[in-house]
């Protein structure tokens, strides 16, 4: 445990990172990233990708004096160094802000080699670039993103997506899926399994003790007592009352435009909306340059930034890397506190407060 410990407070974790799609800003927000060297001091990056397309890419940001190091195996990463792994030996076409299978294939190419890393240990955690959702889409990946990818990868375990920015953390109990699946979807056992999750994410991904989490209504002022739905009293309050009495720190529901208008979720560690949009429109109104996107549930720490491949900006270095900046230092940070929750369930005495005489 000590070595893990070690690992924590260690300059050198792996940082692994998926170029997502080739003819996005992904990376161009890779490259403005890593263009500051003292970032090297923090962590070893280690880009899944192509070596021929980041040159190319290096040209639109003016990153100019970047080098890559280019290795077959993140073993062989040298940690002063941007290293990059050639996931294919054929070469790419690149079609500037434009999506195609070609891109889709690449991204797939790259996602699948780092997510394999990161399962074996080859690195500590992995930071995915944005990719298209459906020129992705083939035999070997059929799911609607990254999220049901990865649970998928790790024995289909739970995951909940967190948007995350500073203080703000927002989950989503339904995921990908049309609106008009929503109320069918959602049910006590999802709401209560989500609620588990995030609370376990909230004490061992960001050191919160005895988390707060707000939970959202479905219906337009929460249901408004039945007047405008039932789905509050009789699945959403039920399973409040249940987590509850499970010793759960729950409140709600809130509806979810007062609740993000006045300000209220600041005063909770986590808020679960109930389906996609509740969730990140009020989010990405707060915080779209600088959130994040956070898998948890999963025993890997896997980050992105909270944007997609935003092809009408691609090639042209307007996009901003504050993102996928954030992604990287909140993977670190995460992948810092559960190895210091790991130790302290193994050595619960061991606490920086000195012995008593």
């Amino acid at each position: 445990m000590d070595d893990l410990l070690n690992k924590a407070g260690d300059v050198r974790i792996k940082v692994g990172i998926s170029h997502g799609d080739i003819n996005g800003i992904g990376y161009e927000v890779v490259l403005k990233t890593l263009a500051d060297s003292r970032i090297l001091e923090l962590f070893t990056p280690i880009i899944y990708g192509h070596a021929k397309v980041a040159a190319f890419h290096k040209k639109f940001v003016h990153v100019h004096d970047l080098v890559f190091n280019t290795i077959k195996d993140a073993g062989q990463a040298n940690t002063k160094r941007i290293n990059i792994i050639n996931c294919t030996e054929n070469d790419l076409k690149i079609d500037i802000g434009q999506s195609t299978k070609e891109a889709g294939e690449a991204a797939f190419q790259a996602l699948e080699m780092a997510v394999t890393d990161l399962k074996s240990g080859k690195i500590d955690v992995l930071v995915t670039a944005p990719i298209n959702k459906q020129n992705i889409q083939s035999g070997k990946f059929d799911f609607p993103g990254h999220t049901e990818y990865l649970s998928s990868r790790f024995g289909n375990a739970q995951p909940l997506m967190l948007m995350v920015w500073n203080n703000l953390r927002i989950g989503t109990i339904t995921g990908h899926i049309p609106l008009k699946d929503v109320p069918q979807a959602i049910t006590k056992e999802l709401i209560a399994d989500k609620i588990k999750i995030l609370n376990h994410s909230l004490i061992k991904d960001f050191g919160i003790v005895k988390p707060k989490i707000a939970v959202l209504g479905v219906n337009p002022h929460a249901g408004d007592g039945g007047l405008l739905g039932n789905e509050e009293n009789d699945i959403v309050i039920p399973a409040i009352e249940k987590a509850r009495s499970d010793g759960f720190f729950v409140f709600g529901p809130f509806p979810a435009d007062g609740f993000f208008g006045s300000g209220a979720w600041s005063k909770y560690d986590g808020v679960l909306s109930m389906y996609h949009d509740q969730g990140l429109t009020a989010f990405k109104s707060i915080a779209f340059e600088g959130g994040v996107n956070f898998t948890a549930g999963l025993p890997a720490v896997r980050t992105s930034p909270a944007h997609g491949t935003a092809y009408e900006i691609s090639g042209k270095g307007e996009a901003s890397e504050e993102s996928f900046r954030q992604a990287v230092y909140l993977a670190i940070d995460i992948l810092r506190n559960r190895l210091m929750h790991e130790s302290l369930i193994v050595n619960p005495l061991k606490t920086n407060t000195p012995p008593s005489n």
